[in-house]
């Protein structure tokens, strides 16, 4: 019982850590483009993660005395197809932050786990007839959350949802690299590492990377980087030995909602009645998503995602 309560409360801290990580991206904005923000931070995640796999693979090692039970041939390529896949969804994300609210980021990057069965679909897996009804009830929270009266939707808004549809993407590439016998957590750490060199070519080539402000978001660059990549994907791994898969998830769910309070909180962001209500939307179709169970990798690769 111990454990289990010790394993949501690393959950619940993975979810707030996630959550908060929105405002820091969003505040990191005020002093550099979207490339070099997320080449810093998805470069020192990677960085953050090595002695985690010192932690979590030696031991394995010697205590196995023989033959490792991962293919290091696919756990590499399958972190540099997910690095390759991250780095456009990051990106997205990243450019779409700049022109709409934390709050509202972190709502629409969650549709990412409705948008996995429906593109399940084209791979010929089949999708329960009620997920239909919970992609409705998403996009009508996605309707009142981003469209406004006009039946306008922001640039801002509409980069962060693509973003998600590639999220989407991430975890289905995830999956199937997870049935390949990969190293999880080394295949984090390559695909940090992948995703921070092309956004750091990218960098180069689309901004002009100044050390001062760099050095002026080094704040929330360390935030996102250690916590958001290195302790809050930890935590979600101890978290998750003592926890029900279902449970995590949803614990794991909650920073969309820590999203929305520490954009109000830190950023003094105010969303309408009618924002509010597709928040809510949104949120019920994830929950509701997440206990049909119909994709289990979710569970356990959402800490790659950030």
């Amino acid at each position: 019982m111990i454990k289990k309560f010790k394993g949501s409360i690393m959950l619940l801290m993975t979810s707030l850590i996630w959550g908060t990580a929105f405002v820091a991206q969003s505040e990191g904005m005020n002093y550099v483009g979207p490339f070099t923000y997320n080449a810093m931070r998805t470069l020192l995640g990677g960085i953050v993660l090595i002695p985690v796999i010192m932690l979590f693979r030696f031991p394995d090692r010697k205590s196995g005395g023989g033959k490792s039970e991962y293919s290091l041939k696919n756990t590499v390529a399958g972190g540099i197809c997910c690095g390759a896949v991250l780095f456009i969804a990051s990106s997205l994300q990243q450019a779409g932050i700049v022109y709409t609210t934390a709050g509202k980021a972190g709502f629409v990057t969650a549709l990412y786990i409705v948008i996995v069965p429906v593109i399940g679909i084209f791979l010929h897996r089949k999708m329960p007839i009620k997920m239909w009804l919970f992609i409705a009830v998403a996009l009508a929270g996605f309707w009142l959350l981003c469209i406004k009266d006009n039946f306008s939707i922001s640039s801002g808004d509409m980069l962060v949802f693509i973003g998600a549809v590639f999220f989407a993407v991430h975890i289905i590439v995830i999956d199937h690299f997870n049935k390949m016998e990969t190293d999880g957590v080394l295949m984090s750490c390559i695909q940090f590492f992948t995703a921070g060199l092309l956004m750091l070519i990218c960098m180069f080539i689309f901004e002009k990377p100044v050390i001062s402000d760099i050095c002026d978001a080094g704040g929330t660059i360390l935030y996102a980087g250690i916590m958001s990549c290195g302790a809050a994907y930890t935590l979600q791994i101890l978290g998750q030995k003592y926890t029900n898969p279902t449970l995590a998830t949803l614990l794991m769910s909650l920073e969309s909602v820590f999203a929305v309070l520490s954009g109000w909180l830190i950023l003094n962001e105010r969303l309408s009645a009618k924002e509010f209500f597709g928040c809510i939307l949104i949120f019920a179709a994830v929950i509701l998503a997440q206990l049909a169970g119909t994709d289990k990798q979710q569970t356990e690769m959402n800490g790659e995602l950030k």
